[in-house]
């Protein structure tokens, strides 16, 4: 978790997010890093990616429909920590493929692989026994996610035992399809912030460097996907060079709050 935790301490950080076996992966991961991201999200694909937007439930689809598998996740995340030894790296997806092998196994998994933390969109606070501590007994953080709806009487379980980061998902929606006003998002990171000590990294809806900006300015971090799911899904073997054209663009934009 150092790693995360040192990323954050620069200033608003720039999470960049692509779904494992989706196009040359390797090759797309090291744009975003050459593009300037200072945190790499990968999704693990999913049958039925309940929180995505059509960008990323495709994205899905063309994973699946390669065959890429749970061990073809972890060989990514391990080749990527050989090359990128500095860079967080966090996994997001869905519980199915994260427990059925039993937490401990995918904890011990994930700890060899060198990954950060993991974003279990599906799991709730009160599940957190399905896979939390074995997380967090290999250093690996439980990152959880917030919304809109998350009232003051819930807040605190969602923060009890988060670590790395909380994910602000900043409309009561999926991925892509909209985006809150500055101002609400503000007002709703501001709130949370008086409850932990942890960043505040907002995402959903998040696809221009404008945004980035804007965001970046009342956030601790901005995340973007679907942006940069969309660039795989148009360029196909040559999306690592729109992939960082684009993750450049977002970084500037970012870092500029510092």
């Amino acid at each position: 978790m150092t790693r995360l935790s040192d990323s954050f301490s620069r200033g608003p950080a720039l999470v960049c997010f692509i779904t494992a076996g989706d196009g040359d992966t390797a090759a797309n991961l090291d744009a975003l890093v050459a593009g300037g991201a200072d945190v790499i999200e990968l999704g693990m694909p999913f049958t039925d990616p309940m929180a995505d937007g059509p960008a990323i439930q495709a994205a899905n689809i063309r994973a699946l429909g390669r065959g890429t598998k749970t061990a073809d996740v972890l060989q990514l995340a391990s080749d990527f920590r050989e090359r990128h030894p500095n860079v967080p790296l966090v996994l997001m997806g869905y519980a199915n493929p994260m427990v059925r092998r039993g937490p401990e196994w995918f904890a011990d998994a994930l700890a060899k692989a060198g990954v950060d933390g993991v974003i279990c969109v599906d799991l709730a606070p009160e599940e957190d026994d399905d896979l939390g501590p074995a997380l967090r007994e290999k250093g690996i953080a439980p990152i959880r996610l917030a919304t809109p709806t998350t009232d003051a009487a819930r807040l605190p379980m969602v923060l009890d035992k988060s670590q790395g980061f909380l994910y602000y998902v900043s409309v009561a929606g999926i991925t892509g399809k909209q985006s809150a006003a500055v101002a609400d998002i503000e007002a709703n990171v501001s709130r949370i912030k008086q409850h932990t000590d942890l960043p505040v990294a907002v995402g959903f809806g998040v696809r221009t460097p404008e945004q980035a900006d804007a965001i970046a300015r009342v956030a601790d971090g901005v995340v973007v996907g679907s942006a940069l799911v969309e660039l795989v899904a148009t360029h196909g073997d040559k999306a690592p060079e729109h992939l960082r054209a684009l993750t450049e663009k977002l970084a500037n934009a970012v870092h500029s709050a510092r």
